[in-house]
């Protein structure tokens, strides 16, 4: 463990906070999480614990509030309670603070008809009533037999009366769809997005399925069990998903996320914009604008850690060439773009020469495009943002010299 850079860094920040359990494993996915909920009561208590070792970290005032995971909808009322209240005694939180909490369909709607001894429970409201006021939904499709593909807990049905109970309590949610699955026609696709438009969903996050190492996706293509992904058809998807959503009148401010007017993701947007953050759990990482940090991602030695009084974390510190390189994957992915002013006021003139050098064969080609100094890329090209960006990638300053 190496221990946490103690510069107090003054203005707004964010705070994650990463619960790692779920009911059941979804085959595409390879964040840190359980499946078992035994030491879920040690976690929570945990978690409360580094929310308050952690207090003097970053100076100023909490502007977003995120539960990610893994599953945050697992956790009781009184469990996101105790996490809530730890951050209010503990720091100074914006009086319009978006509070996301991430939830699924079958956590939040019940299929089952509830008794007279156990009425229903309305948890929408109780979220409401916490202090939660933005919800992330994963639905991920409206198709029963993409849901058993990704093997979710949720159904169909439970997907689309989730979206009509969140719209009775919060104005602002979102909802998570993946598209490239092997076996979506874009007609089904294209359908997932009308549903979610016609729905009156204010926000979309939309991922192309991939396939990460150690997952049973992975293991599956393999066996010859599932087919490769198919890059094109996942383009097709997303050019689709953008036209779709232009037309609805929802903005593609990066490249997964759309939203309508006035609902945009905080929390995501200063991730995008460089802003300091904390996070709290196992594998959560922390920035504070010099040095990235991450806990260790495992439940029981975190656990053990946070009960010594440690932080279970290691920290490195960013070169001005990771910084120059992070600008430039952020910019690329969302509407802002590049900046060459910014480009030359915070990292030099010699930065954005070898910037222009790197960006001149995708802007001939018309990948990438140039207006009022600020690079952007290209409609037609944004399913290669990535790409395009890692060309313009320095991997040390050496590269300017080899460069001129």
């Amino acid at each position: 463990m190496e221990e946490q850079n103690s510069d107090k860094k003054e203005g707004a920040f964010g705070i994650y906070i990463h619960i790692p359990f779920c009911k059941q494993a979804c085959h595409y996915c390879d964040f840190h999480f359980s499946t078992s909920l035994k030491k879920k009561d040690e976690m929570v208590i945990a978690l409360r614990d580094e929310i308050q070792l952690r207090k003097d970290e970053l100076g100023g005032t909490v502007e977003t509030i995120y539960f990610g995971g893994g599953t945050p909808s697992l956790l009781s009322m009184a469990e996101l309670r105790i996490l809530l209240d730890e951050i209010y005694n503990n720091y100074e939180v914006s009086p319009d603070a978006e509070i996301t909490l991430e939830a699924n369909p079958d956590d939040l709607i019940m299929e089952d008809a509830t008794t007279v001894e156990e009425p229903i429970i309305n948890k929408f409201a109780l979220l409401k009533e916490l202090g939660i006021n933005r919800l992330s939904i994963g639905i991920q499709s409206f198709y029963e037999e993409d849901l058993e593909f990704m093997n979710r807990a949720h159904t169909n049905l439970q997907a689309l009366e989730c979206i009509e109970e969140a719209k009775k309590y919060f104005l602002d949610f979102s909802i998570d769809l993946i598209y490239g699955i092997p076996g979506m026609t874009n007609k089904r696709w294209a359908k997932n997005v009308k549903t979610a438009i016609d729905m009156g969903v204010p926000h979309l996050s939309c991922y192309a399925l991939t396939v990460e190492p150690k997952t049973a996706l992975k293991k599956f293509i393999d066996m010859g069990k599932v087919p490769p992904i198919n890059e094109d058809l996942a383009r097709e998807h997303y050019e689709t998903l953008v036209d779709m959503t232009a037309a609805a009148g929802y903005k593609n401010y990066e490249f997964s996320n759309f939203g309508l007017p006035g609902f945009r993701s905080k929390n995501n947007t200063a991730y995008w914009e460089g802003k300091p953050y904390l996070g709290i759990g196992p594998s959560a990482h922390s920035f504070n604008g010099e040095n990235r940090s991450w806990n260790i991602a495992n439940n029981s030695k975190y656990i053990k850690s946070i009960e010594a009084g440690e932080l279970p974390s290691e920290q490195e510190t960013l070169t001005k060439v990771d910084k120059y390189n992070e600008y430039i994957m952020t910019g690329l992915r969302t509407e802002k773009g590049v900046s060459l002013r910014n480009v030359e006021e915070e990292f030099g003139i010699d930065y954005l020469h070898y910037l222009m050098d790197q960006a001149f064969k995708p802007l001939r080609e018309g990948d990438l495009i140039i207006d009022d100094k600020i690079i952007r890329v290209a409609l037609k090209s944004r399913f290669l943002g990535d790409g395009l960006a890692g060309q313009l990638f320095m991997v040390n300053e050496d590269d300017i010299e080899d460069s001129k």
